[in-house]
C-alpha cells in the first residue's frame, strides 16, 4: 500500500520532465532493483520506496544540495505513518545514491541501498543512457561534443557540478566509470553488456566525427 501512495504522490513532479529524470526513469529503476532484490536478496519495500523516491530532490535541480532529497523522503513517509526507522534507512539511501564525481566515493551501507544504486546506474549506461545523457545535455545548453573541452577527473563534489563540459564528455567522466562501480554481481553482469554499447556507439560517434572533418 504505502508504495502505491507513494507512486502516486510523486508522479506529478517527474511526468513532465524532459531531462531523462522523467517518471518513466523511476519507474526503469524500480523494476530492475526488483529484479536484482530477487536474486541478491535484502527488504524488498525498502528497496522499493528508495527507487521511488531516489530523484525527489537531485542535486542536479535543487541548486547543488546534496543532502535535500533525503530529507524530502523522510518527511514525505512520516506523514503517512511509516516507521520511523525504515524511513531513517531511506533516507540515507536517497541522499547517497547519486555519482558524486569521478574520484569522489559515493557508498553504501545496506545491500538494499547497493541494489537501488546498481538500478540506478544501469539506467545510466546503455542505449537508454545514451538517450538520456544527450536529453540532459541539451537541458543543460552543453555542446554534444568540442575538441577543446576535455574530460576531467574530477576530484571534488563541488567540482563535477561546475565544471564546464560537453555530452561526450560525459561518458568519460561518468558513463564509463559505472559499470566498475556496480556494488552486487548480478548489476555487475547487467551492465557489463550496457557498457560494450557505450563503446561501440562512441567508436562510431568518432568515426562520423573525424569523417566529416576530412572532408
Amino acid at each position: 500500500m504505502i508504495v502505491e501512495q507513494i507512486l502516486k504522490k510523486i508522479t506529478p513532479q517527474f511526468e513532465t520532465d524532459a531531462t531523462g529524470h522523467d517518471i518513466h526513469h523511476i519507474l526503469r529503476v524500480l523494476n530492475v532493483a526488483r529484479k536484482i532484490q530477487k536474486i541478491e536478496g535484502g527488504d524488498l519495500e525498502t528497496i522499493e520506496l528508495a527507487a521511488l523516491l531516489h530523484d525527489i530532490s537531485d542535486h542536479k535541480f535543487n541548486g547543488g544540495k546534496l543532502n535535500a532529497g533525503g530529507e524530502i523522503a523522510y518527511n514525505m513517509l512520516i506523514d503517512l505513518n511509516y516507521d520511523k526507522e525504515k524511513a531513517l534507512k531511506i533516507k540515507y539511501i536517497v541522499d547517497n545514491v547519486s555519482y558524486k564525481g569521478s574520484s569522489t566515493p559515493a557508498e553504501m551501507n545496506s545491500i538494499e541501498g547497493m541494489i537501488v544504486q546498481d538500478a540506478d546506474r544501469l539506467d545510466a549506461i546503455g542505449a537508454i543512457g545514451i538517450a538520456r545523457t544527450f536529453a540532459y545535455g541539451g537541458n543543460k545548453n552543453q555542446p554534444i561534443h568540442d575538441p577543446e573541452l576535455k574530460a576531467k577527473d574530477h576530484k571534488t563534489f563541488d567540482e563535477y557540478v561546475n565544471s564546464k563540459s560537453s555530452t561526450i564528455n560525459h561518458f568519460y567522466e561518468k558513463l564509463l566509470l559505472l559499470s566498475e562501480r556496480l556494488n552486487t554481481e548480478t548489476g555487475k553482469q547487467i551492465g557489463k553488456q550496457r557498457h560494450q554499447f557505450m563503446l561501440n556507439y562512441l567508436d562510431q560517434f568518432f568515426n562520423e566525427w573525424n569523417y566529416n572533418i576530412e572532408n
